[in-house]
C-alpha cells in the first residue's frame, strides 16, 4: 500500500491532532496561555519514558526561552496540541514555565528618565 494517501501535496501530511496527543485534550497542570514563556530544563529524559518525535521537537526549540505561540508556529502544530505536549514534558520536569517579573518590581520609566537626566547633568 502506498503512503500517498497520507500526504497532500499542498497541505503536507494528513493527520488528526488528537493522534499526536493520544486523544488527550485537557491539561493536568495549570493553564498555558499564548505568551507563556517555556524553556527546557536540561534534565535527562528518564529511561522509562519514550519521547515521540513531536516531544523531541518541542524540547529542541525550547533550548532557548520561547513563547507557547512561537513554539506552536515553529513546530507547525496547533496550539491546543502543543499545550498537551508541553504539559507532558512539564510532568516529567523536562520543561519549565518561566515566570515573568511582576510589574511592581520594574522601575517606572519616568524615574529612569529622571535618573538619566540627572546623570547627564553631572
Amino acid at each position: 500500500m502506498s503512503d500517498d494517501r497520507w500526504l497532500d501535496a499542498d497541505a503536507g501530511p494528513i493527520f488528526r491532532p488528537y493522534t499526536v496527543t493520544r486523544g488527550r485534550t485537557r491539561l493536568r497542570a495549570d493553564a498555558l496561555n499564548l505568551i507563556t514563556l517555556l524553556e527546557a530544563t536540561g534534565v535527562p529524559v528518564p529511561r522509562r519514558m519514550r519521547l515521540d518525535p513531536e516531544h523531541r521537537r518541542v524540547l529542541a526549540v525550547c533550548r532557548r526561552p520561547v513563547t507557547l505561540a512561537d513554539l506552536s508556529s515553529e513546530i507547525d502544530l496547533p496550539v491546543g496540541v502543543v499545550r498537551v505536549l508541553v504539559d507532558d514534558l512539564r510532568d516529567e520536569n523536562l520543561l519549565r514555565v518561566l515566570t515573568p517579573t511582576p510589574t511592581g518590581d520594574v522601575p517606572d520609566e519616568l524615574v529612569l528618565r529622571k535618573l538619566l537626566h540627572g546623570l547627564r547633568a553631572l
